[in-house]
């Protein structure tokens, strides 16, 4: 089933032109994710500006519902091209970055790339959803989300060879180069949309509403907000571990990101299977159980336990955001596609925001190995919460998919 579903996926025009643009923009981004802060780090030598570098991209993310509505009251396809073509261009002004005094141009890149990150994935979601049978949308995610994590099996450690042997500026150029070319992809896409009119009706709050009147979407959301703000206070620990922890250079960061690469193929290709047998509620506590301890792990001062625990919280950490996201495709009418997506990331990722704000201060006062495992205890509860809660809302698993013969 895994694999008929996959192929079925793969097939569609549509879809693999998708994933292929996530799979170009996703090499570039985390090439560039990762190197930013490394980039911070030396020309700073301060492990707090390194994590602050994580929390700008984040930080438009607490304007989602506001880029949403946009995302809904312009052309979608159009909105893709040319936020990615903007971005391009934008990201060679880093090659003016050559000292500590300029680094706010690497901060203002970083805080447009956050933005323009909230509305491509608006808009992309709400144009896959129209576009990928309801039943495979959790496999499409699932495989998006491959596509997306599983760059870190190789554009963290490119992103970190390329900065040691050359610096940040031609990171920032490759980074460029995968945006024009997920530009040209997103161009050849061939969807139908509604009028811009029409989804721009409501009000950038409809999809406020949307997510918090719903049985099925507000617990997914709200189980996704707890886990992302401990993401945030794990991922601003990520200089700190690999210093203090590990007793590595900071581009040991890129062996980490590798592993964790690594955990999310095996649980993107897992993901659509596993949402069509198992209750939506029982496969994110999986998921967010599994990042918790694996959080609790990189207290430990090892190296194959750092990479073990690095591709546990890879495994573990997208089931939320696959599990929500999925629900709000199948949840929502198309003219509330883009706030309904851009407000459940919002909820989720802006906690995720805030504690990278909080860790960067955090990591400087408290040691991480006590940290680690404190936030790894929270994440725990969540899991237990969210499989134990009320139900007040459909939780039974995805119906079979047709056979070929029916399809």
């Amino acid at each position: 089933m895994t694999g008929s579903a996959t192929r079925r996926v793969l097939g569609d025009r549509t879809a693999g032109l998708f994933l292929a643009a996530v799979v170009v923009s996703g090499f570039g981004s985390s090439a560039m994710s990762l190197a930013a802060g490394i980039w911070v780090k030396s020309l700073t030598g301060s492990d707090s500006l390194a994590a602050l570098a994580l929390f700008t991209v984040w930080l438009p993310v607490l304007f989602g519902p506001v880029l949403g509505s946009l995302a809904d009251r312009l052309p979608r396809k159009p909105l893709l091209v040319w936020s990615n073509v903007v971005m391009a261009l934008l990201l060679t002004t880093l090659t003016a970055v050559d000292s500590a005094g300029r680094g706010w141009i690497l901060f203002a890149v970083l805080m447009a790339y956050g933005t323009s990150s909230v509305l491509m994935d608006s808009a992309e979601t709400a144009l896959v959803a129209g576009a990928v049978d309801a039943r495979l949308l959790g496999d499409f995610n699932g495989l998006r989300m491959m596509a997306n994590e599983g760059m870190k099996l190789v554009a963290p450690l490119t992103g970190a060879a390329l900065f040691t042997r050359f610096g940040g500026v031609s990171v920032a150029l490759l980074d460029a180069a995968s945006f024009a070319l997920a530009a040209g992809l997103y161009g050849l896409l061939r969807v139908q949309q509604a009028s811009p009119a029409t989804t721009g009706a409501g009000g950038w709050t409809a999809g406020v509403r949307q997510v918090w009147g719903s049985p099925v979407l507000r617990p997914l959301v709200l189980a996704g907000s707890v886990t992302m703000l401990c993401a945030g206070l794990n991922g601003a620990t990520l200089y700190a571990v690999v210093d203090r922890v590990l007793g590595h250079s900071p581009a040991y960061a890129g062996v980490l990101s590798m592993a964790q690469g690594v955990g999310s193929v095996a649980v993107g290709l897992l993901a659509g299977p596993l949402l069509r047998r198992l209750p939506e509620r029982v496969f994110t506590s999986a998921g967010i159980a599994l990042f918790g301890v694996a959080v609790g792990l990189r207290a430990v001062p090892y190296d194959a336990v750092a990479l073990l625990a690095c591709g546990l919280i890879g495994a573990g950490l997208p089931c939320v955001l696959i599990a929500a996201m999925t629900a709000v495709q199948r949840e929502t009418p198309d003219a509330l596609l883009g706030r309904t997506a851009a407000t459940a990331g919002t909820l989720m990722f802006a906690p995720n925001a805030v504690a990278l704000a909080l860790g960067a201060g955090l990591v400087a006062v408290v040691d991480v190995r006590v940290l680690l495992p404190l936030v790894g205890a929270v994440a725990l509860a969540a899991a237990v919460v969210l499989v134990t809660g009320r139900r007040t809302g459909p939780t039974a698993p995805a119906g079979p998919l047709p056979s070929s013969a029916e399809a």
